[in-house]
């Protein structure tokens, strides 16, 4: 089973810039989708950008323009770069495998935390 560890995380400052990093374990993950997730106290965990196996990505609305997603398959990396950070990115962030049908099917990892204080 793949694992995967979530890193970069940290305080930074409204309009600041953070890039979190997802290491995978295991072959199978330059021919997964992958994604990124975060959950903020208080509320549901929700999907912020997913990347395809060749590289085309997608953003949540509220992150488009601001984030991006991008992998290094030769690495078993994931990124996920944020600019123009708000207090309302405050959560914790995790990545995850995408299956068949868009949705994180591997095991939850225990994320990185993303403060931006205004």
């Amino acid at each position: 089973q793949v694992q995967l560890v979530e890193s970069g995380g940290g305080l930074v400052q409204a309009g600041g810039s953070v890039r979190l990093s997802c290491a995978a374990s295991g072959s199978i993950f330059s021919i997964n989708a992958m994604g990124w997730y975060r959950q903020a106290p208080g509320k549901q965990r929700e999907l912020v950008a997913t990347i395809a196996a060749g590289g085309k990505p997608n953003y949540a609305d509220s992150v488009k323009g601001r984030f991006t997603i991008s992998r290094d398959n030769a690495k078993n990396t994931m990124y996920l770069q944020m600019n123009s950070l708000n207090p309302e990115d405050t959560a914790v962030y995790y990545c995850n495998i995408l299956n068949y049908l868009g949705r994180a099917s591997g095991s939850w990892g225990q994320g990185t935390q993303v403060t931006v204080s205004s």
